[in-house]
C-alpha cells in the first residue's frame, strides 16, 4: 500500500528535488493537512447521517471517533515518509512496527470506548434484552474488554514478528488450571449470567425457595442473589444453587396478585348457605381483599368434627398474605360468635363399659 501511495507522489515529490529527507518532511506536511480534511468529512458525514437516524448516542460517537481516525492518516503519512527515507534493516522494521503498534493501540481503545457507549446504551433501554441490565452491565463490559485486549496484544506480538504459538499453549494450560482451581466460583458466575438471561425471577418478587425460606428478592448478582425474609433477616444463596434448585416465584404469572387460602370448620348441623354467604360478605368488606379476580367459598369436606370450608381471595402482593389472612380469620370469628354459627375442635368421647369389682 506504501509503494501505491509513494509511486502517486512520486511526480509531485521530484519538484522539490531528490533529497529524501525533505521529501519526507513534505509527505508529513501533506498528510497533517489531508487527516484534517478526512477528518472534518467524515465528522460532517456521521453528523448529518446520525441527526436523521436519531441516535441517542451520536455526539458521544463521534467524541470517541474524532482522534482515531485523525492519528490513522498521520501514522500512513509517517509510514510513507518512513520508506522514502529508506533507513534499510533493523531501524526501518523497527519503525513499522511501532507505528502498527501504535495504530492498534488506538483502535482498541476505541473499541473499548464503544463498546461500553453501545453496552450502556442498549442496558439503559426500555426494550432492552433481559439479561443485559444493570447488574450483569459490568459482566459484559469485562468481557468486552478483555476480548479486545487480547486481540490487540495479539495483533501487537504479530506486528513485532513474535511467534504466539508458545504463548498461547502457557496460557491454554494456567487457564485449565485456573479452572480447576476456581470450578466453584466459576459455577457461580455462569449461572448467574444465566439466571439473568433466563429472568426466572426479578428484583422485588417473593419467592420461595426448595428449602423452605420465603422472602423478597433484594439484589441479583453475578456471584449470589440476596432474598430478605419476612423476619427482616438478609439470606444470600451462590447462583449455582439458585440454577439449579426448585424456586417458586410467588410474584410470577400474568400479575403479581397472590391467592391466600383461609380454611374454616364449622359444627355439623350448621346452615352451609349462611356460612357461605357470611364468608362472602367478609371478604367482601375487606379492603385488601382485590374485587377482581373475585372471591369465592368452596365446601371441602366432611371433617372428622366439623364441615370444612375454603375461603379463597386474592391479596395485591404476596407480602400482604399474612397480614390478610389475620384480619379475615379475626373478623370471621367475631362475626360466626354473632351469628351463633358453632367452630368446633377436636373432642372425643370416652365410654367406660364397666367398672372393675372393688375387693
Amino acid at each position: 500500500m506504501l509503494n501505491e501511495w509513494q509511486a502517486a507522489l512520486a511526480p509531485y515529490l521530484s519538484l522539490i528535488g531528490d533529497n529524501p529527507w525533505l521529501q519526507a518532511g513534505m509527505v508529513v506536511v501533506l498528510f497533517l493537512v489531508v487527516a484534517w480534511i478526512v477528518d472534518r468529512v467524515i465528522v460532517t458525514t456521521l453528523e448529518r447521517i446520525f441527526a436523521k437516524a436519531r441516535f441517542t448516542f451520536g455526539d458521544q460517537l463521534l467524541a470517541i471517533i474524532h482522534g482515531p481516525i485523525y492519528i490513522s492518516v498521520i501514522l500512513v503519512g509517517l509510514g510513507l515518509a518512513t520508506n522514502l527515507l529508506d533507513l534499510g534493516d533493523p531501524y526501518e522494521f523497527i519503525a513499522y512496527s511501532t507505528l502498527k503498534s501504535i495504530a492498534v493501540i488506538i483502535w482498541a481503545v476505541f473499541l473499548m470506548r464503544l463498546s461500553h457507549l453501545l453496552l450502556h446504551s442498549i442496558a439503559g433501554n426500555e426494550r432492552r434484552v433481559r439479561f443485559l441490565n444493570s447488574q450483569s452491565l459490568p459482566l459484559f463490559n469485562n468481557v468486552a474488554n478483555i476480548v479486545i485486549v487480547v486481540i490487540a496484544v495479539y495483533a501487537v506480538f504479530t506486528a513485532w514478528g513474535i511467534d504466539m504459538t508458545a504463548w498461547l499453549a502457557s496460557a491454554g494450560i494456567i487457564g485449565i488450571a485456573v479452572g480447576f482451581a476456581a470450578k466453584d466460583t466459576l459455577a457461580n458466575l455462569f449461572s448467574g449470567v444465566f439466571i439473568l438471561a433466563d429472568a426466572p425471577y426479578k428484583i422485588g418478587d417473593y419467592v420461595v425457595l426448595d428449602s423452605g425460606e420465603r422472602g423478597e428478592i433484594t439484589h441479583i448478582g453475578i456471584r449470589s442473589t440476596r432474598m430478605r425474609t419476612r423476619d427482616d433477616v438478609e439470606v444470600t444463596v451462590p447462583n449455582a444453587i439458585m440454577g439449579n434448585t426448585k424456586i417458586i416465584n410467588e410474584s410470577g404469572g400474568p400479575y403479581e396478585k397472590f391467592r391466600i387460602r383461609v380454611k374454616v370448620g364449622v359444627a355439623y348441623g350448621s346452615d352451609i348457605d349462611q356460612v357461605q354467604n357470611l364468608l362472602m360478605e367478609i371478604a367482601a368488606a375487606n379492603e385488601n381483599v382485590c374485587h377482581e379476580p373475585a372471591h369465592r367459598v368452596r365446601f371441602r369436606a366432611f371433617g372428622g368434627s366439623s364441615l370444612d370450608f375454603d375461603l379463597l381471595c386474592w391479596v395485591n402482593q404476596p407480602a400482604a398474605r399474612g397480614l390478610v389472612t389475620h384480619e379475615l380469620l379475626c373478623q370471621i370469628y367475631k362475626r360466626f360468635n354473632a351469628e351463633g354459627i358453632e367452630i368446633p375442635y377436636s373432642k372425643h368421647d370416652l365410654y367406660i363399659k364397666e367398672l372393675p369389682d372393688r375387693k
